[in-house]
């Protein structure tokens, strides 16, 4: 079983083209969250336990954490012989950090995961997808040339990825951490989560918006509010994660984040036209 989570769909894809080389079930984290205290997971004998997803800020996003926490695992025989194949695989633009030391803090606050003995990953990788962050003056989507390039790369590493898995390889680390790994996951992975995740930059330009409700069916946590004919509000729940999958989808460029998001490009996995420039 893989959980995954994903907004403008690179972990999706990967993901969907993972699975269809190990024969993987696949679950998407936010639907089994809703309305659920505890998530429980039942799994064959030899069934391998993989999470996907994209990092935020150096980090597993916020609505990843808080469902390894929820999760409940179950084996479908009702006995603990031995612990599942656990793997991860990260999607990130460039490097990821310490993304996997945050994934583990998380998985040891899980008692299920002690009592069925899963207190690693047997194998865990990262994925060099396009760039979909904008939320900083710097920061913007890929040119056409990288963002193919990274798409070709990544399914030729999807089948090695596929056979290590197929293989029960363990031990096995292949992780873009970067050279400050610590500086970007700890020191700049806390700025953005503390002052960056947060839905209150976001707003349409309204002579723009079509008021079709795109941003709101494309956001993965319910967090915009829209009935047909009237400007999409952002709720201000908590439940934000900046995924910026509503700007991405926008197909007049009408949503922004503040002032960061001018002029930038547009992205999600399978959009043939990804670079849509506000004007």
């Amino acid at each position: 079983m893989i959980f995954y989570f994903s907004s403008t769909g690179n972990t999706r894809w990967a993901v969907k083209r993972l699975a269809g080389i190990t024969g993987e079930k696949t679950a998407f984290i936010p639907d089994l969250l809703a309305g659920e205290k505890t998530c429980v997971c039942e799994l064959a004998a030899g069934e391998p336990l993989g999470f996907a997803f994209p990092v935020h800020g150096w980090r597993p996003p916020k609505i990843v954490r808080e469902f390894i926490k929820r999760l409940h695992i179950n084996l479908a025989d009702g006995k603990t012989p031995v612990s599942p194949y656990t793997y991860a695989l990260f999607t990130a633009g460039d490097d990821v950090g310490l993304t996997l030391d945050y994934l583990l803090s998380a998985m040891r606050e899980n008692a299920s995961f002690a009592d069925h003995g899963i207190t690693k990953l047997d194998s865990v990788f990262s994925l060099l997808m396009p760039e979909t962050y904008v939320g900083l003056p710097f920061m913007d989507v890929d040119n056409d040339v990288n963002e193919k390039r990274k798409i070709t790369e990544s399914s030729e590493r999807i089948k090695h990825i596929a056979e290590v898995i197929n293989n029960r390889v363990t031990g096995v680390r292949e992780l873009d951490e970067s050279h400050f790994p610590w500086i970007n996951s700890v020191v700049l992975g806390a700025f953005f989560e503390h002052f960056l995740v947060t839905d209150k930059p976001f707003h349409v330009v309204e002579n723009r918006c079509l008021r079709c409700g795109i941003c709101a069916a494309s956001c993965p946590v319910d967090n915009i509010e829209w009935k047909k004919g009237v400007l999409p509000q952002w709720k201000h729940s908590g439940r934000c994660l900046a995924c910026f999958n509503c700007y991405h989808h926008c197909p007049e460029h009408a949503v922004e984040y503040g002032r960061r998001t001018k002029n930038k490009g547009q992205y999600f996995f399978g959009r043939k036209n990804r670079k849509i420039k506000s004007q």
